[in-house]
């Protein structure tokens, strides 16, 4: 048995294109006295990744299409912004009662594609993934690293909602420096039975407890974990996506 630490990083000012979020992110940690440990998996909200990147679009620059107008009119939306998130799809899942469920380009099933007005850079901005959060995760894992000398992994985060159940959590879209599946297969329970069936996603499991700290009003965008125990692999998220031959809901 061992425990974990959730430590929220405070500090971290607004994020803007072009900023150094490793650097930004460092000064914080430093100011706040958290340091960084090997081991430590740092928890990144997928925002400050998206504006650090510049992944971001101007409304004023959107010209609606005919079926963007069209969801837009019967649900009192902003046909700009409903064009964007059908931009950012590769199909729509489902609509229903002004809700649009997607399938985003990277395969996350969730709602408006993950295109995000709250908390943006100005008013007609809107926030939207990251073309590769992987490749974001193990970028910025891959820059601490070599500033701090240890052995890290990344997280980067979003909150979505869940079928069958109310209210949102944090789910992990970019995972770098270790797997993010727990095969617990061929292993025993506390009976000696046999494991044949169970497969955790621990980086779920770790976004989710990050969540609890990363306060929506408070500004705290990034949470450390210390104590977690993981072998260091290369990782990534696609794990975490059921392949459609296995998705008995698709």
């Amino acid at each position: 048995m061992h425990s974990i630490s959730i430590i929220p990083v405070p500090g971290i000012p607004q994020i803007h294109p072009g900023d150094s979020l490793p650097t930004l992110l460092l000064e914080a940690i430093d100011r706040a006295g958290i340091g960084l440990q090997n081991s430590d998996i740092l928890i990144v909200c997928q925002k400050i990744i998206s504006k650090a990147e510049g992944a971001i679009v101007d409304l004023k620059t959107v010209t609606p299409s005919p079926f963007a107008q069209q969801i837009a009119t019967l649900w009192e939306k902003d046909p700009r912004a409903v064009e964007v998130v059908l931009q950012e799809s590769s199909r729509i899942v489902r609509m229903k009662n002004g809700v649009v469920i997607t399938e985003t380009k990277h395969g996350w099933v969730c709602a408006n594609s993950g295109v995000d007005e709250s908390n943006s850079i100005a008013d007609d901005i809107v926030i939207v993934l990251p073309k590769d959060i992987d490749a974001s995760a193990r970028s910025l894992r891959l820059a601490l690293q070599e500033r701090r000398g240890v052995t890290l992994g990344v997280i980067i985060t979003d909150t979505f909602g869940r079928p069958w159940r109310d209210g949102l959590v944090e789910f992990a879209l970019g995972v770098s420096g270790f797997e993010p599946l727990l095969d617990l297969r061929g292993s025993t329970d506390m009976r000696g039975r046999e494991l044949h069936h169970t497969v955790v996603a621990v980086a779920d499991e770790l976004a989710a407890a990050a969540g609890l700290v990363m306060e929506k009003g408070a500004g705290v965008p990034a949470v450390i974990i210390r104590g977690y125990q993981f072998t260091p692999a290369e990782g990534g998220s696609k794990t975490l996506i059921r392949p459609a031959e296995a998705d008995l809901f698709r």
